[in-house]
């Protein structure tokens, strides 16, 4: 589905809007503690050797081999566009929050959050009165972008978009200061697109002439909600323009590229800079006071303020209205909410069905712009062990040490350039399970009877708090991702590597599985989040986060060749026919995968030491390693969404990640590849970075 300002996606329970609603207490509903077990829960010992089909050769498709009688017999469920190993913990983890709520909403005395919890889940629940709202919930804004009739309105329509919930063309982020992590920085950039990507505007085949064509239909549809007359002449008009914008982004690989992004300006010369475009006007509606900030695009944003300015102001408002209806369409009656799951659900990722309105609840109410902290502060006391937080801080410093001693062996980097690379690897933060400072919702108002309004005020209650802060220290122990969020990241500001609670689970992780294949696993994921801190772009900033050059010439132009032949190593995959994995927009991703791994059977056999690792149900240490690395990134998915990940993604499709390993020695030896098969490389095509 769409994503917006608005987080859209899961959600259902019990209708909670049919019963007697608890009033708010300051007593805290008790839940009970996570356990723990005694024995793996995958197989005997971490993997599910079942999975695997062994007529085929690991040598010729090791996807196939580790996972393919699992892929052979999985059907997709109807309301999924994929499905693997992140998606079996984002079920579970929904299932384990439906029954948190259920508790907390039964419950007679409930904390304010709690309540808010139990408040928001109803006004998503009660799909009765949404029904009889129609469109009636976002009706006033709507009137306002009708009634605009001059350019400086236009304008803050744009800045508004945040509260609105409508789109921009050009839109203002609060980030960090890459050239001062301490000091947080609006960057502003080109956006506006109503479709995954520029490419699907843009390239004129079979495929793509139907998705647009799909596309103005649907807008059209949208439009005539809102009784907008000649709908269908005006979705053309609103293809386009989005058409235009387009043509004037960068593509993806170019805009991930951070030297080109770079581009600080004092607030004062921005008029000058970038003549045309009444940034007051738009600065206005943020809160925000943006005394400096980045362009991120330069000649886009140039570009795009043509035409703003050229566009007719009739199809701006279309425009305007159009994706505001879209974009509120999970929170609004029935017939609108199935005419966009039409088109971004069907059409543009295969989807069969909507997921239940239980599951969309949760994913509106579980990021960190809604009630995700306020979620995940009791999901961890309810469902993660305390002692694997600290096993997991044990594997994160095993992992920096196997990369220190890999730093300090690289035959192709200077001993200056490693002094850099070491002091930056001293310096990771890991950040593992949960925040120690929780969100505040105090001033927060949430009632059971209004779902747009909840979110707008949402909207309002976050970019308040962020505005206030915006001059301030940046407050370093914030997170980007709520515990119950199945995955990580790296934050190269503040270079820390992030593991919510949710990602420590089988197959990642699990304290009573072989080591094997828990450094195959998380320990291959925690390298990953480390790596990107010596990727294509991460590794342009230094120890402290500050986006500067710590590389000697020779030393770099020794990485970049390295990097240039995995780019051509992953561009070379052909999912689709005709359509290829983008390896240069891949690129940061891909040295994660391959140097994450290399990082990680370095710490596996230190952990041995020096000692054989046993035989288990016929499998090597080694094999089980590199199984547990390709069971992760076992999947599934439909072939629309397979081309949004190739076009709008920054990740290989499942598929390919598993094939990281063909660039490891050790994983021919484990599975005696040989010269001849499909994914052999000879020793001198295998790219080794970290």
């Amino acid at each position: 589905m769409k994503k917006t300002i608005l987080a859209a996606s899961v959600a259902s329970l019990l209708l909670l809007s049919a019963c007697s609603q608890p009033t708010k207490q300051s007593q805290t509903v008790s839940l009970p503690a996570a356990t723990e077990t005694t024995s793996a829960q995958l197989g005997r010992f971490g993997i599910e050797l079942d999975a695997r089909d062994e007529t085929i050769k690991p040598g010729d498709d090791f996807f196939q081999y580790a996972g393919g009688t699992w892929y052979k017999n999985f059907d997709m469920p109807s309301d999924k566009t994929r499905y693997g190993a992140f998606d079996k913990l984002a079920e579970q983890s929904e299932t384990q929050i439906k029954a948190i709520i259920e508790e907390i909403s039964m419950a007679s005395e409930l904390s304010d959050e709690q309540q808010m919890i139990a408040d928001f889940y109803a006004s998503f629940m009660n799909a009765e009165q949404i029904n009889q709202a129609g469109i009636t919930p976002i009706q006033p804004v709507l009137d306002k972008l009708n009634n605009i009739s001059t350019m400086p309105q236009l304008t803050e329509a744009f800045g508004r978009a945040w509260l609105d919930g409508s789109v921009s063309p050009i839109s203002g982020g609060m980030g960090f200061n890459r050239l001062d992590p301490n000091q947080y920085q609006m960057s502003i950039a080109v956006s506006g697109l109503g479709m995954p990507d520029r490419s699907y505007y843009l390239e004129d085949n079979e495929r793509f002439i139907s998705i647009r064509a799909a596309y103005v239909q649907h807008i059209e549809q949208m439009l005539n909600f809102a009784n907008v007359e000649n709908a269908a002449d005006r979705a053309k008009h609103i293809l386009a323009l989005e058409t235009k914008i387009a043509e004037a982004q960068w593509p993806r690989e170019k805009r991930r590229n951070r030297d080109l992004s770079l581009n600080q300006i004092e607030r004062a010369n921005l008029s000058s800079e970038y003549p045309n475009f009444a940034w007051d006007n738009y600065f206005a509606q943020t809160e925000y006071q943006v005394p400096h900030l980045n362009v991120s695009q330069p000649e886009p944003i140039k570009n795009v303020i043509n035409i703003i300015n050229n566009e007719p102001l009739s199809v701006w408002k279309d425009y305007l209205t159009y994706h505001t209806i879209s974009n509120h369409a999970d929170l609004l009656s029935d017939d609108i909410f199935n005419a966009n799951f039409d088109f971004y659900g069907k059409t543009l990722n295969g989807q069969q069905e909507p997921r239940p309105r239980w599951k969309r609840a949760i994913s509106e109410m579980s990021g960190t712009q809604s009630l995700g902290f306020a979620i995940g502060k009791t999901y961890v006391e309810k469902h993660f062990p305390a002692s694997s937080k600290a096993q997991m801080a044990e594997l994160v410093e095993n992992l920096r040490k196997a990369l220190g001693e890999r730093i300090e062996n690289l035959d192709w980097m200077s001993e200056a350039t490693k002094v850099n690379a070491q002091a930056k690897l001293a310096a990771f933060n890991p950040k593992i399970a949960y925040p120690d400072v929780w969100q505040s919702f105090t001033g927060l108002d949430i009632k059971a009877d209004d779902l747009v309004g909840n979110v707008v005020r949402m909207r309002q209650f976050f970019r308040s708090d962020s505005a206030a802060k915006e001059l301030a220290k940046t407050d370093r122990e914030r997170w980007g991702m709520a515990p119950q969020r199945v995955n990580a990241y790296y934050n190269s500001s503040f270079n820390e590597i992030v593991f919510p609670a949710a990602i420590l689970q089988p197959p990642f992780f699990d304290p009573n599985a072989d080591p094997a294949v828990n450094y195959g696993a998380i320990g291959a994921v925690i390298g990953h989040e480390m790596g990107h801190g010596f990727d294509d772009q991460g590794s342009k900033s230094d120890a402290n986060g500050i986006q500067q050059n710590w590389w000697t010439d020779q030393d770099r132009a020794a990485f970049e060749l390295k990097a240039d032949a995995l780019a051509a190593q992953y561009s070379a995959y052909e999912p689709i026919e005709g359509n290829f994995v983008n390896g240069r927009n891949s690129l940061g991703e891909n040295i994660g995968d391959v140097g994450g791994l290399a990082m990680a059977y370095h710490a596996y056999k230190l952990s041995l030491n020096s000692q054989e690792a046993p035989i288990i149900d016929g499998t090597t240490g080694d094999q089980r390693f590199f199984l547990a690395w390709a069971q992760v990134w076992r999947e599934k998915r439909t072939e629309q969404s397979m081309l949004s990940q190739l076009k709008a993604g920054t990740h290989a499709p499942g598929k390919f990640r598993a094939l990281a390993p063909r660039n490891h020695d050790a994983w021919y030896s484990a599975f005696d590849v040989k010269e001849g098969d499909a994914l052999y490389l000879a020793p001198e095509q295998r790219v080794r970075i970290w």
